[in-house]
């Protein structure tokens, strides 16, 4: 059995656990040894990520050729369109490439915690929420796709990896479960146990996908 932790990282903490840049990082939470991200989310987006002992199960969760499942709650700023959310199912062109086709909808304002400092809003122009669901891991994909079609991002949170949901979990907090380890064939030479560079900081100027 694998070791998995689903942790709702709180807005401004990095995905690493070395703090940087005035930045706290996952040590401020996780004190549980021997476990590793598997994906980043941005400093300034928030929800579930996920950290695990088990080389094959990291992989199979970032590695985008598994093309596992990302479900994120948008708050745009504007109405979305029909023809928004139909481009952004269908797939935009973006500087690195069109995207996979997507899930798109609108959604009433959800129910999760408020965000600290809070977003900054205009009087004058209205938000609304979206739930997108990726198959890819792009460098700040979501963000990017929406101000494709016209919506920039004022908050972003990912609600579920996979089968896992950040559920009832409060910013900062995390549960542990044990899942069954990846068979034996997706233990390939090509799988690299959990990076062991664990403190050391993110070299600057490397970007880290939404």
């Amino acid at each position: 059995m694998a070791k998995l932790l689903l942790f709702n990282k709180p807005y401004g903490v990095l995905s690493q656990f070395t703090a940087a840049d005035g930045h706290p990082g996952l040590a401020d939470y996780i004190d549980i040894g021997k476990v590793y991200p598997a994906g980043r989310l941005d400093r300034d987006s928030e929800g579930l990520l996920l950290l695990t002992d088990d080389g094959a199960l990291q992989a199979q969760i970032s590695n985008p050729r598994f093309k596992l499942e990302k479900t994120y709650l948008v708050q745009v700023e504007g109405e979305p369109t029909d023809l928004a959310l139909t481009s952004l199912s269908q797939g935009v062109t973006l500087k690195d490439g069109p995207t996979l086709p997507a899930s798109a909808r609108r959604v009433p304002e959800p129910g999760i915690w408020p965000r600290v400092p809070p977003i900054r809003e205009r009087k004058q122009i209205p938000t609304a929420w979206l739930e997108l669901t990726i198959r890819e891991g792009r460098n700040r994909q979501v963000r990017r796709m929406c101000a494709h079609v016209g919506f920039p991002v004022l908050r972003l949170v990912r609600s579920q990896i996979g089968n896992w949901s950040v559920g009832d979990l409060a910013p900062g907090e995390h549960r542990q479960i044990s899942v069954a380890a990846p068979p034996a064939k997706a233990r390939s030479k090509r799988t690299r146990p959990p990076s062991q560079k664990r403190h050391k900081p993110r070299a600057a100027g490397k970007k880290r996908p939404s």
